[in-house]
């Protein structure tokens, strides 16, 4: 890591820790966030509840619930949907709050999201402070709140559990806790399927750090299970074979094509009206690796860089649904870390509050009009 970036070579003189006002920030754009959807929904005589929990993923994860595995659906095209296709663990969580509370399981994915979002931010900063000091991280936790599509972590979706399971992985290692980095590992890959980039964040860990122990080796192990374990166990019942969860996924129109599916939709907005769109989209795609790239040079240690290649390789380079690709980047959180170092250099800081203030008013607004549209699938 550059003398330059250390820890707490521009932080010395900020309190020994930002944390509860980085929680407090975060509360606060998801709070404007809610309003804003509530407020804009109402004036179109619709429910802000409804997109939020009672449409799209969220449907299918409760269906697990009520009635668990195997159902599926014939789409107009002739594919056959399998809700194999939705990792176990929201759904598991969800049936416990019902359980408990009797609360509807939708009710419980709202609850869930909205405690897993508040942990991730809480992890977000412990990394960024551990790595550049507590001002990066609060501005770290700032733009994680107020990314475009950052109304997706109040969503009854999986993002917020699995960024909150990853990130405590990522802390974990950093520490050299190999059995809490393992579990959560394990976790996280009962959630998505990109867990996988958590899993190789922790081997890459163990193969740097060259010192193999009963601890190194349990949290190695640990860490595949959870992703192994649902993904054979899929596979098996759908009676697709070994590895028929690829095909599951397949049906979905979801799988691992190099980037030629993004390069096809990328090559149909230039070639048609959609030019300036796909013009941004190659922005955006340039911005993110540079990112990346940037993380790198500023000494992000070997997980995070790992971790988020992963994640942006999967979002990046396999087909499905385009609309749904900002949400899938929701997790790589340590492509904020280089942007929130500028920030806490500012020399104005009203400057940078500027820049988050105004992002955060971007993100209520185009989270209500993405919901209210559109919105993920």
């Amino acid at each position: 890591m550059p003398t330059s970036e250390r820890p707490g070579r521009a932080t010395a003189a900020v309190p020994r820790s930002l944390l509860p006002l980085s929680l407090l920030l975060f509360a606060a754009v998801r709070a404007l966030c809610l309003v804003t959807l509530a407020v804009w929904a109402g004036a179109e005589g619709r429910s802000a509840h409804q997109v939020l929990a009672e449409r799209w993923d969220s449907l299918w994860y409760v269906r697990v619930v009520e009635h668990g595995y195997d159902f599926t659906l014939t789409a107009p095209d002739g594919r056959v949907l399998s809700d194999r296709a939705f990792f176990p663990l929201l759904p598991w969580l969800e049936g416990a709050g019902h359980r408990l509370t009797g609360l509807a399981p939708q009710d419980v994915g709202l609850g869930v999201s909205a405690l897993a979002s508040l942990a991730a931010a809480w992890a977000i900063h412990r990394i960024a402070a551990r790595l550049y000091g507590e001002r990066t991280a609060l501005f770290a936790v700032a733009l994680w709140a107020v990314l475009p599509v950052s109304v997706v972590q109040s969503m009854a979706y999986s993002e917020s559990l699995f960024t909150a399971l990853a990130a405590w992985s990522l802390w974990s290692l950093l520490r050299e806790r190999w059995l809490l980095a393992g579990l959560f590992a394990s976790a996280a890959g009962l959630t998505r399927p990109v867990g996988l980039a958590v899993t190789l964040a922790v081997w890459g860990a163990a193969w740097a750090g060259r010192r193999l122990t009963w601890r190194v080796a349990a949290g190695c192990v640990l860490a595949p299970l959870g992703a192994v374990g649902y993904v054979l166990w899929s596979g098996l019942g759908s009676g697709h074979g070994l590895f028929g969860y690829l095909a599951v996924q397949g049906d979905w129109g979801n799988g691992f094509d190099g980037g030629l599916a993004f390069a096809r939709f990328l090559g149909g907005l230039l070639s048609g009206p959609g030019f300036a769109g796909g013009v941004g989209l190659i922005i955006g795609v340039a911005a993110l690796l540079w990112l990346y790239v940037r993380g790198i040079r500023q000494g992000q240690p070997l997980p995070l860089v790992l971790y988020t290649g992963v994640v942006l390789l999967l979002a990046l380079c396999t087909s499905g649904f385009f609309g749904s690709k900002p949400r899938l980047l929701l997790p790589a959180f340590p492509l904020l870390l280089p942007l929130a170092l500028a920030l806490s250099r500012l020399r104005r800081p009203w400057t940078a509050w500027t820049v988050i203030g105004a992002a955060a008013a971007i993100a209520a607004a185009y989270g209500a009009f993405w919901l209210l549209g559109s919105g993920p699938p």
